[in-house]
């Protein structure tokens, strides 16, 4: 009788054992995420989010389906079966890069006027090419660009991502006016965008009962606008008009109290464009960076030779009011430093796209020059991924965070010790396509 109760003793430990186990092996089983079809897993590099966090140390980053659907340590998250590993060991993840102000597909060599859909594509996989994932045209945006923008939330998208303009809002008559923003409003634009500014005194500035009437339509349309400007003057009025976006710095004087506190109060987002007024001058020589390896992978010869004809370097050299942006530089560089000081919303852009402003390119030289004017590598980065991103709403890029799009830049050297860094391309992903 005992033997027969020790038996069924030791036959119902055996089991709870068994249970047990297999209770274990069920809730492991569910912990572990199981996803169909590819998982890419990035595996050991520092990882930058495009927050103001810190970076990740040894991370691991999962894109599934062209979106981050983890992101952690190596401790925090866990690798899928079917996971195919990308060793970034000993190397650098950050965001793409957000350019805030450029424009697309408008020329061909140093010819404008030349917008195509070919040329949109073309600008698109130059800017890609850079590490430049998403691209905010700020005009000059046909049916094309629209379509193509409509076009890039897929999994399968090879090229940088676009958001668009239309066309640029210029004129003094009201009903012209509001009719651009109508036709631009019918076609989902993004943003609307005007000029406010006289090009140093070669052309009629708008004025301010036109630029008020735009903007009370835009916003009609549910839409934001940006603004082209470059006097502090201007800028106070369009700020206290209602513009939701300064699209150039401000040039001519130094920034007040007045403005940075319309800035802040009102949260609207600041574009420096510093690269715009090197480009008005640095051809009356030969440039340094006719040398950089990076720029040179993708300029086409004869449009270095173009640039340094003799001729053309004279009349720059010779044009007071090209030499005068030399002096609006400084001035603009001056100005960045204490907006961003000051908590202004800073977002990265370089109006490139127009002839002798090289897409991809210029958009690291910007960088170097937000550094050069004293900020940090870490406000320059913020600036360009997910500060732009939140400063201009765009819903989905960014950061490294989970449900957004994997577009991203694997990087051999660390940004955070040199914004020149971000040029040290390793590879370049969109919607966890590699690019190169």
């Amino acid at each position: 009788m005992s033997q027969t109760f020790e038996i069924n003793k030791t036959t119902k430990f055996n089991m709870k054992i068994i249970w047990f186990s297999l209770l274990f092996i069920i809730l492991l089983g569910s912990c572990q995420k199981r996803y169909e079809g590819k998982v890419i897993a990035f595996v050991g590099a520092k990882l930058i989010n495009g927050t103001k966090t810190d970076p990740i140390k040894n991370s691991i980053l999962l894109i599934h389906e062209g979106k981050v659907v983890d992101v952690g340590t190596t401790n925090e998250v866990t690798l899928p079966d079917n996971a195919q590993i990308i060793d970034a060991t000993g190397k650098y993840i950050m965001p793409g890069i957000i350019n805030a102000h450029g424009h697309i597909g408008g020329t061909e060599g140093l010819k404008g006027g030349k917008y195509s859909r070919a040329n949109v594509i073309r600008d698109l996989k130059l800017n890609a090419s850079y590490g430049i994932t998403t691209v905010v045209s700020l005009g000059g945006d046909g049916q094309a660009s629209f379509d193509i923008r409509n076009q890039q939330n897929t999994k399968d998208l090879k090229r940088s991502r676009l958001f668009v303009a239309g066309d640029i809002v210029v004129g003094n008559e009201i009903e012209k006016v509001i009719k651009t923003v109508d036709k631009n409003a019918n076609n989902k634009a993004d943003f609307i965008k005007i000029r406010v500014d006289d090009n140093l005194g070669v052309s009629n500035k708008m004025p301010k009962d036109i630029y008020e009437a735009i903007i009370n339509r835009t916003h009609e349309k549910n839409l934001r606008l940006a603004s082209h400007l470059y006097y502090l003057e201007d800028a106070k009025s369009l700020l206290k008009v209602g513009t939701d976006y300064i699209a150039h710095s401000i040039r001519d004087q130094e920034v007040d109290e007045e403005v940075i506190q319309l800035m802040l109060e009102k949260e609207v987002p600041y574009c420096p464009t510093l690269m715009r007024e090197v480009s008005t001058y640095v051809y009356e020589n030969r440039p340094a960076f006719f040398d950089d390896p990076f720029f040179l992978k993708s300029v086409d010869q004869e449009i270095l030779t173009a640039l340094q004809d003799s001729a053309r370097q004279k009349r720059i050299q010779n044009s007071e009011r090209l030499q005068s942006y030399k002096t609006a530089l400084k001035m603009a560089q001056k100005n960045l430093k204490v907006l961003a000081d000051k908590g202004v919303n800073i977002v990265m852009g370089t109006d490139s796209g127009p002839a002798g402003r090289f897409q991809g390119y210029f958009e690291h030289q910007e960088l170097q020059l937000m550094e050069e004017a004293g900020l940090t590598p870490e406000q320059i980065i913020y600036s360009a991924t997910g500060g732009a991103a939140k400063a201009l709403q765009l819903k989905g890029i960014g950061t490294l965070e989970k449900g957004n799009w994997g577009d991203l830049i694997i990087l051999d050297k660390d940004p955070l010790k040199s914004i020149v860094n971000t040029t040290s391309i390793s590879s370049v992903w969109i919607a966890g396509n590699k690019i190169q």
